[in-house]
């Protein structure tokens, strides 16, 4: 990793984690729709507990 001016540490240190918001935002959309699948396409479909 090359060597970063203060000026570069403070900008990285203080910026937003975007690349975090992300990664979080992939998970919890996909898990969601694991969600709705196993709801819609397994459970409903199954119909009720006998």
């Amino acid at each position: 990793m090359p060597d970063l001016t203060e000026e570069e540490r403070k900008k990285i240190l203080n910026g937003k984690p975007i690349g975090t918001w992300i990664l979080m935002l992939t998970v919890g959309i996909s898990m969601v729709i694991g969600w709705l699948f196993l709801y819609y396409g397994v459970f409903i479909p199954r119909g009720i507990v006998n």
